[in-house]
């Protein structure tokens, strides 16, 4: 068999023999569709960490190198040239919009940012403590209720429409969850401002109260969007392709994607890298604590550095940094969190204990930081990511429906337990 590899169990000395399958670019991928059925066992791949469980043409990372691109576009380049919704639409239509495609799909998304006025007596229903991912989970959820036409979407033209309107939703569901929690008058989108603009108008608006929105707040909030829109197969894309091949709505699958970046580890990470600069409290107290996180015997550990998948600097990483520095130099924001954070980086940068480790600051070591500038309170900071997020796990959604066929998501064990007594 050419292209191909060959195992052999060393118990029987039988081989066997898997195709390989070449990506565009990335690692190829050995075929072990047919593994259990060969060989009676199964593969073992804990976290799947070596496991390809789709193919996908629309985000791929090179963690080695850190690249990360969407659609052949590298994050840096979209960044420095493009908004948000330049790329929302490259993933969800494969290409980026001009001048007049841009504006009319702005407008869609405008006149979809509503929500159904009954929606507000679920809103009413939660208590004031409750978390906003909790709400918004929920919120998502009942959409399918509001909009029961789109419980079964066969044609293209179906999903495109409810794309665009969870998309154009989400950033009102979100604002509202945050207006409700701290017994806010209700904010409705302001159809003069752009999508990321109307965003923080939502957060900040009082009634008969004019609000202003510096240039480099509303770029920097876009770009944070833009930075978390998609991530290969991450755990919440994962969560929501799982979900999503049970042929469940896609409300549903978005959802469980929610509840799966909620966790600590994933979405809640730059909410962490703000409690650590909190408890470190000052920059004269930083140099005990790098002290502390390399003493493997402490529980404390740096938040923001490192990653999962990159092992050089995270290129999301470098386009928040910058747009850290722009947010001190414009507005004036220096913040004793800014100074602890970048005494950390500093110091971090230049140490063979983190460099020889591959520690380098992550996404979340500078989002967090944007957001806490921009005014956001911490439990928003997860929220926010979903919003940045949802177009990814739509364009995750669809291709998931577009392929030849869609195969139940079911993964095997490696039973531990008792054997039979009886």
């Amino acid at each position: 068999m050419s292209n191909s590899i060959t195992i052999t169990d060393n118990r029987t000395n039988q081989s066997y023999d898997f195709p390989i399958y070449d990506g565009t670019v990335g690692p190829s991928v050995v075929d072990m569709s047919s593994f259990y059925k060969q060989t009676g066992m199964f593969s073992y791949d804990e976290g799947l960490t070596s496991t390809a469980v789709c193919k996908s043409d629309i985000t791929f990372i090179d963690g080695e190198k850190g690249l990360l691109m969407h659609r052949g576009y590298p994050i840096e380049w979209l960044a420095e040239n493009k908004l948000f919704l330049d790329v929302v639409h490259l993933l969800l239509y494969k290409n980026l919009p001009d001048e007049q495609r841009l504006a009319e799909f702005r407008y869609e998304l405008k006149k979809r940012s509503f929500i159904h006025e009954g929606m507000k007596k679920l809103f009413d229903a939660f208590p004031d403590n409750a978390h906003p991912m909790a709400v918004l989970q929920a919120a998502v959820s009942s959409l399918s209720t509001f909009y029961p036409d789109h419980l079964n979407m066969n044609l293209k033209e179906e999903y495109m429409e409810m794309a665009a309107r969870i998309i154009a939703k989400i950033p009102t569901i979100a604002a509202t969850a945050y207006r409700c929690k701290h017994g806010f008058p209700a904010a409705y989108p302001n159809l003069d401002r752009g999508f990321t603009e109307n965003f923080l108008y939502m957060l900040r608006t009082y009634p008969y109260d004019h609000v202003e929105l510096k240039p480099i707040e509303v770029k920097a909030l876009d770009t944070v969007f833009m930075l978390h829109i998609d991530h290969e197969q991450n755990a919440s894309t994962s969560t929501v392709r799982a979900v999503g091949s049970t042929h469940a709505h896609p409300y549903a699958c978005i959802s469980a994607g929610i509840g799966a970046l909620w966790g600590h580890a994933h979405g809640g990470a730059n909410e962490g890298v703000i409690r650590m600069l909190e408890t470190i409290g000052t920059v004269d107290r930083v140099d005990e604590f790098i002290k502390r996180a390399k003493d493997k015997n402490d529980p404390f550990r740096l938040m923001g550095f490192g990653h999962r998948v990159y092992k050089n600097f995270d290129p999301r990483a470098k386009v928040l940094k910058k747009l850290r520095d722009q947010l001190i130099d414009e507005i004036g924001i220096d913040t004793n969190l800014i100074k602890v954070a970048s005494r950390i980086e500093e110091i971090a940068l230049n140490d063979d204990y983190f460099v020889q480790r591959n520690l380098y600051p992550n996404v979340d070591f500078h989002s967090g930081l944007i957001l806490k500038a921009l005014g956001i309170p911490n439990e928003m900071f997860a929220v926010l990511f979903v919003i940045g997020r949802i177009p990814g796990w739509i364009a995750q959604w669809i291709e998931l429906k577009e392929q030849a066929s869609l195969k139940i998501v079911r993964p095997r064990q490696l039973y531990v337990g008792d054997k039979p007594k009886v």
